[in-house]
């Protein structure tokens, strides 16, 4: 799989994307990950990415033509299944999301910076808005580094356990069971006991139970979906 993701923050990317798992996934080649900076067809000599609004809004607003030229150079070299433009009125991410992106071969993210993205870049280039939530932040940056981690531990072999993955919230719609550890009790606190029975049977009902009640108490909005 390859990622492309323009930015012109790179810098923004750079640590979340060289280590832990993503990082551990590009070292085996399980996935590419290119950070473009669309600065090189900037205007000027300073290379400018951005200008005011029309209608004379406050804030700056990136420009169509240093994305769409470096769009179409990528496009060049190879197809892609998205073009995808982290923004705040996008379809929410959710793990649904990141389950069919992680089947796909290539996509660009495109990140959002200052005011916002020319809207011609989202009505002829885009393919697809995703959301990290409904709050706005300075730039895409984190949100695409959201995206692609969620996207990379999913491609087998990124993780140690394949079968870590598949037990995460949201795989079945549900939250997580609550997990423990050695030792078995510590100041007082123990790990329940079926959990301690060697009984798969009695521990994998304790699991969906507790998933279950977690989910209603926590998220109950994921049953009314």
């Amino acid at each position: 799989m390859r990622i492309d993701i323009i930015s012109v923050v790179p810098e923004l990317l750079e640590s979340p994307l060289s280590h832990s798992i993503v990082g551990r996934a590009i070292d085996k080649g399980l996935v590419e990950i290119h950070v473009h900076n669309p600065r090189k067809y900037g205007k000027g000599p300073r290379q400018q990415v951005d200008d005011y609004s029309y209608g004379g809004d406050a804030g700056m607003v990136l420009m169509v033509e240093p994305i769409y030229h470096l769009i179409n150079e990528l496009k060049a070299e190879r197809e892609y299944d998205e073009v995808i433009f982290m923004s705040p009125d996008g379809e929410v991410l959710n793990q649904g999301i990141c389950n069919e992106l992680s089947l796909k071969g290539n996509i660009i993210i495109l990140c959002g910076h200052y005011k916002g993205i020319d809207h011609r870049i989202r009505e002829h280039l885009v393919t697809r808005e995703i959301s990290a939530g409904d709050y706005v932040l300075s730039g895409g940056e984190l949100p695409a580094a959201i995206l692609a981690d969620s996207i990379v531990r999913l491609i087998p072999g990124a993780l140690s356990d394949e079968t870590s993955a598949l037990s995460d919230s949201f795989q079945d719609g549900l939250l997580s069971a609550p997990v423990y550890t050695r030792p078995a009790e510590f100041n007082g606190w123990k790990v329940p006991e079926v959990l301690l029975s060697g009984n798969p049977k009695l521990i994998r009902q304790w699991q969906d139970d507790q998933a279950i009640e977690r989910t209603k108490r926590l998220r109950p909005d994921l049953f009314s979906e």
